[in-house]
């Protein structure tokens, strides 16, 4: 089901050469007829919205679309909810003051505890903080934060990818792992201690490795996921060995909810010349995750 507006879908349809049914829908129906399921949250005119330009209007409209997907998925009638690419200048034009998905799901699903996931079929990333200035990185972490997001790694991966003992990194912050305090002394004070706790729960976590090789031992199968201390440091080597084809997902959320992992290309708005690779496979994973917490007694979706 596509969470949107029909006539802008339809326009969609029809300048790409799209001859499939824009079909309404409403939670409680079945889908009936092929198609293209929409459930119609918003009535805007086409002539009014230009392909690739963000306003208040289509950043409301977006922010209204996330939040009757969550809604709709706390109350059972989506399995879970696949999210394309939002205008981050939209929602600030729209009055809406969040950085991006992740925090606005957090806020809607009332979560405190959440971390954002990278993942392909060969890497896999946490990342321990998000959208912040690099200057403020070292005074955000603290033990607890970079445990709690290994414990969120760790049940991201059992419960909603279903692996069995899976193999945690954690990447170091500073060059060389702050060469014994010579460049930084964050992984003796923090990172590490926040390892060994971990490790003290049971869980096989590692580290903190230097992140100039990290990512390598994790790409030749030593680890199952690589939990980084900030985004660029997660993100950069993901979008080398992912960029056509990985996903976002947010661990910790009551609900199931998945991603691409790019931004709005809107260069390419209505050229019919995007790639759809990373959306495919966010649908995909969706599926995967939301059949497996449907296997665990009391889970969200059980």
């Amino acid at each position: 089901m596509i969470l949107g507006d029909l006539r802008i879908l339809q326009r969609a349809c029809t300048v790409l050469g799209v001859e499939a049914p824009v079909i309404p829908w409403e939670p409680g129906l079945p889908a009936v007829g092929r198609g293209i399921h929409v459930w119609p949250l918003t009535d805007l005119d086409p002539d009014s919205v230009p392909w690739g330009k963000p306003s208040a209007l289509t950043g409301e409209s977006s922010f209204q679309y996330i939040v009757k997907g969550v809604a709709a998925c706390l109350s059972s009638h989506l399995a879970g909810i696949v999210t394309a690419p939002i205008s981050k200048l939209g929602l600030s034009l729209a009055g809406r003051p969040y950085p991006g998905h992740t925090e606005i799901l957090a806020s809607k699903t009332e979560t405190v505890r959440y971390a954002m996931m990278l993942a392909g079929d060969r890497l896999r990333v946490v990342l321990v903080t998000i959208h912040c200035p690099v200057r403020e990185i070292a005074s955000r972490l603290t033990i607890q934060a970079i445990l709690e997001t290994i414990e969120l790694t760790h049940r991201g991966l059992t419960e909603d990818l279903g692996l069995i003992a899976p193999r945690i990194a954690v990447a170091g912050l500073n060059p060389h792992c702050g060469e014994s305090g010579l460049f930084g002394d964050e992984e003796a004070s923090t990172i590490a201690p926040a390892v060994k706790k971990a490790m003290r729960q049971g869980m096989e976590v590692s580290g903190p490795h230097p992140p100039d090789t990290v990512f390598l031992h994790a790409l030749a199968g030593l680890f199952d996921a690589v939990v980084c201390m900030y985004h660029d440091q997660g993100l950069v080597p993901f979008k080398l060995v992912h960029f056509r084809n990985g996903v976002n997902v947010t661990l910790g959320l009551p609900i199931v909810r998945t991603s691409v992992d790019h931004g709005t290309a809107y260069d390419l708005a209505g050229t019919g010349t995007a790639d759809c690779a990373s959306l495919v496979a966010a649908v995909a994973l969706a599926e995967r995750i939301a059949a497996n917490r449907r296997c665990i007694p009391g889970s969200a979706g059980g």
